[in-house]
């Protein structure tokens, strides 16, 4: 499915979506289906048709306002030079947070904007960009980012992934979002309470009598700088030498934060024959490894990625089951003759 963007048309603020995952570029959505596919190939692939980065090489930035509208999206790239590069827009759903509509109305058109706020028992649907270096640029400008808006890591409510692109439904833990900063984008106060955008439409809120809220209740710490794809997430899937008690442990213990433990992820383990395993994350089967929450991925990825070598490529793919999601080396190199190894990689 493709939709242009005269079926998502901008105004009234904050514009309509589309119906599920997308990519968006040359004023088209193309829609991310279930399995992570744009027009029958993966993500992954359709993007390097174009030239576009990865996406383990975006970060997640959540998406609550009108940034999720496709002519919106044009309007970046005519206006602000978002560039030629797609926007990944995934469908999430979030829990104990909220669009609400913000003390101040926009200079540029007088509608009031939406900002986020804590809401204990709210259930919404967004989007989630995954974003490059550049495209955050380009947002943070629109944003007014340190004046009207301040960019953090969210970590109050959940962040749920519809499926696909990573292989499974997912939990976004942290993801990057653009939060209200100034008192013009602190949450509206009707009657001592904010109002959900989904629950007055923009034609309403802009007449709203109010005043600004102290704050939004949200556990969210300011980014200073550019975010980094190293940075989420915050967990390593290993299934061969990079186990504890295996040679290449001693790489990954210092940068462990909590517990290691056991977890396995769909595809085949099959023996190189040359010492290490291979993992096809495309191959039918379960896969035993140990899941390892890292304290800095970012200062541990680029080794890990030196020591796995070409032969292998760091993906994104969320565990089965409690959606953790997490980085793990796929073999990309031939693995026809390789054995499989049912029960996982042998520890020595």
């Amino acid at each position: 499915m493709v939709w242009p963007d005269t079926d998502f048309p901008a105004d009234p603020y904050p514009g309509p979506v589309p119906p599920g995952s997308f990519a968006h570029v040359d004023g088209m959505a193309h829609e991310i289906d279930a399995d992570g596919r744009v027009a029958g190939l993966p993500l992954d692939d359709w993007l390097a048709e174009r030239d576009a980065p990865p996406s383990a090489a975006r970060v997640p930035v959540l998406a609550y306002g009108s940034n999720r509208n496709p002519s919106k999206i044009t309007w970046l790239r005519r206006e602000l030079g978002l560039g030629e590069d797609p926007v990944v827009a995934l469908r999430v759903r979030t829990r104990g947070v909220a669009a609400v509509w913000a003390a101040g109305l926009r200079f540029r058109d007088g509608q009031r904007p939406a900002v986020l706020a804590a809401a204990p028992g709210a259930v919404e649907s967004h989007s989630l960009w995954l974003a490059t270096a550049e495209q955050i640029a380009v947002l943070d400008r629109c944003e007014g980012r340190d004046d009207r808006f301040r960019l953090a890591r969210l970590r109050t409510g959940t962040v749920e992934l519809d499926g696909g692109v990573f292989g499974a439904a997912g939990i976004v833990e942290a993801p990057w979002c653009y939060l209200g900063h100034s008192a013009i984008r602190h949450p509206l106060l009707v009657d001592g309470a904010p109002v959900r955008c989904a629950d007055v439409p923009q034609a309403e809120a802009a007449g709203l009598d109010g005043e600004a809220g102290p704050g939004d209740g949200l556990d969210a710490e300011t980014v200073v700088g550019t975010p980094h794809p190293d940075e989420w997430p915050a967990a390593l899937f290993t299934y061969g030498l990079l186990q504890p008690g295996q040679s290449g442990w001693p790489m990954v213990a210092p940068h462990v934060d909590g517990a290691p433990y056991r977890a396995r992820l769909p595809g085949q383990v099959r023996d190189t024959g040359q010492g290490w395993p291979a993992w096809l994350p495309d191959a039918p089967g379960s896969t035993p490894g140990t899941l390892i929450p890292l304290r800095d991925p970012q200062r541990l990825l680029p080794a890990l990625d030196e020591y796995e070598g070409p032969d292998y490529e760091r993906i994104r793919v969320a565990v089965p089951g409690t959606g953790t999601i997490c980085w793990a080396y796929a073999w990309r190199a031939p693995a026809r003759s390789f054995p499989v190894l049912a029960d996982g990689w042998p520890l020595r």
